[in-house]
């Protein structure tokens, strides 16, 4: 086994070269990548095991608590989210998923866990490091493309080398107006549908040549978002077309599933021209949308389950059935609080063969599978 060190050396070493112009070699970071694993039959899971495929957990702080390691001894979840309150530095945080590794390695479920943090580039980075450019900057280079190829293999061996394997990226989100919601932040690409499609698609082939997992998000668009539209604090409700929806905001989801893209997270504005009554990660045509009108044949999650857009749809509980009730693969649990995901895993090994249906469940969970086993 490679020590520690000589990983985070491979990460620094790469990035050099990468600053220097020279492109990575094909799999150079293909050591870094955790080996595929069987899966035992769902069937052969209890129900909170068979929950736990679909649900990721987080924690405040540094240490991860007991019950989140309990969890992953049992198998009763499919992988972690990092914040910046996790991490203090590099070797911090790797020492953490390694402890995470090997309690998952007496869990019954052997495909290896998520392990996923937001790293976007510019200001939304939860690892120190790569990529250090925003899409904007991206977006507004001389070169966008090579850009958009850099910062995604700086992001997928920033993250391989301490051994996450999904990144929560790119934004694929086509803004309107300077300052918007995506626009303040610089984490929209462009104003121009192609150009996002064309750095989002670069950013993920990159990246996933590293062995990291993709998500574009927030499908279909936080795009037409103005500055106040931040769905993590209330309600959003998005007027636009579906024709332009269609032809704008969904443009560059073809080019990311063409190119392969692992996870598609969904939005919770409401767009009434798709679904008025529900926010589109809770509404089943919205992710039908994703699903038959794209083709997306990946994994589906959800953007965070205690966001304050959905304060009207009840407890944690509530919302995690309503959203695998819509089709939703993976719920992400992200209050930096393990008791929500365990309460997130209940509820849906409770609703499981009433208000949720077995074999659709299971479908589920088997997308959630395969990405692990081949991660």
């Amino acid at each position: 086994m490679t020590p520690p060190l000589s990983r985070r050396g491979a990460l620094f070493a790469g990035a050099a070269a990468l600053a220097g112009g020279i492109a990575p070699a094909a799999g150079a970071q293909a050591a870094l990548r955790a080996p595929a694993a069987s899966h035992p039959r769902l069937s052969a899971l209890t129900p909170l095991q068979r929950a736990g495929q679909r649900v990721i957990h987080s924690y405040p702080g540094l240490t991860p608590p007991a019950s989140l390691m309990t969890a992953i001894k049992q198998g009763h979840t499919a992988g972690v989210i990092f914040f910046g309150d996790n991490i203090q530095n590099l070797s911090q945080i790797e020492s953490v998923i390694n402890s995470m590794k090997a309690a998952h390695a007496s869990s019954p479920v052997k495909a290896p866990l998520l392990l996923m943090t937001d790293q976007e580039g510019g200001v939304v980075r939860r690892l120190p490091g790569e990529p250090v450019k925003s899409a904007k900057d991206v977006g507004a280079s001389a070169d966008p493309h090579y850009w958009a190829d850099f910062t995604g293999s700086g992001a997928g061996m920033n993250l391989a080398g301490i051994g996450m394997n999904v990144n929560l990226a790119p934004v694929l989100d086509v803004y309107r107006k300077d300052g918007d919601f995506t626009d303040q932040y610089e984490r929209s690409y462009s104003k121009s549908a192609a150009a996002v499609a064309s750095c989002g698609s670069a950013f993920i082939t990159a990246q996933q040549g590293e062995g990291v997992a993709a998500t574009a998000k927030h499908f279909p668009g936080l795009g037409p978002a103005t500055a106040s539209q931040n769905t993590d604090l209330r309600a959003v409700t998005i007027s636009t077309s579906a024709s332009t929806l269609r032809s704008v905001d969904e443009a560059p989801y073809r080019d990311a599933i063409a190119a392969g893209v692992k996870l598609v997270m969904l939005s919770w504005a409401v767009y009434t021209a798709l679904d008025s009554g529900r926010p589109a990660g809770l509404s089943p045509t919205v992710v039908g949308e994703l699903r038959n009108r794209l083709g997306f044949k990946g994994v589906t999650v959800t953007d965070a389950l205690e966001a304050g857009a959905l304060a009207s749809y009840g407890s944690t509980s509530q919302r995690a059935v309503k959203a695998a009730a819509a089709g939703m693969d993976l719920l992400l649990c992200s209050a930096r609080d393990a008791a929500q995901g365990a309460e997130a895993v209940t509820a849906l090994s409770e609703a499981l063969g009433s208000t949720l249906d077995p074999a659709a469940f299971d479908a589920a969970a088997a997308r959630v599978n395969a990405l692990r086993a081949g991660l």
